[in-house]
């Protein structure tokens, strides 16, 4: 995931609490993780389990790919969308198949790119709400929201530890117009408690 640039002209987190080399360093990572066969699907295989077959997903600070990229193997029409160049370039190399942009999620406007149609379910995993600017958490979301249908999901997951309270997120949600429906403690739904380092969040729009 990153998000360089931040709704309100901030940087993001992504830019100020790493250094110049992250983005190449993140996109070896997960190269040299896919080549030692490590699961990566995890989000994925929680997300096909939301939505009907044939679904249309948003994955929301896509990074390299990995995930909008099982989704797609999986028989879903994705598009997915990350603020750093670098990244979607790794994506569109590694993953042909989905649409991949550049966007800013605190100013996502899909419809000026060509993509219209609402999505059934967004995810924005690998840490995503962690690197957005500071003070754009609800747009983001709100963002995100707007480009579901009526009575989409969203899932979320990011580390506890990461500065950024569930207090505070439960809080965005609700002022983004959004419903918490459930949370786990890890992407294979392992139950949540108040000692998790982890939280997953499904969230839906109102019908």
């Amino acid at each position: 995931m990153s998000e360089r640039s931040g709704g309100t002209g901030n940087p993001t987190r992504w830019v100020t609490d790493t250094g110049p080399d992250h983005s190449q360093w993140y996109i070896d990572r997960f190269r040299r993780m896919a080549a030692e066969g490590v699961d990566l699907a995890g989000e994925a295989r929680l997300l096909d389990t939301l939505v009907p077959p044939k679904s249309r997903i948003l994955d929301a600070g896509c990074g390299t790919g990995r995930v909008g990229a099982e989704l797609a193997a999986r028989g879903h029409t994705v598009v997915g969308v990350d603020a750093d160049p670098a990244l979607i370039e790794a994506a569109r190399t590694d993953h042909p198949g989905p649409r991949w942009l550049v966007a800013d999620l605190a100013e996502l406007d899909l419809a000026a790119a060509g993509v219209a149609e609402p999505f059934d379910a967004a995810v924005l995993a690998g840490n995503v709400m962690t690197f957005v600017a500071p003070d754009t958490e609800v747009q983001v979301l709100r963002r995100v929201a707007a480009h579901l249908r009526p009575d989409g999901v969203i899932a979320v997951g990011f580390g506890t530890d990461r500065g950024y309270p569930l207090t505070d997120f439960d809080a965005d949600v609700a002022a983004a117009g959004l419903r918490l429906e459930h949370r786990f403690a890890t992407w294979d739904l392992r139950p949540w408690g108040d000692d998790a380092d982890f939280a997953v969040s499904i969230l839906r729009r109102p019908a």
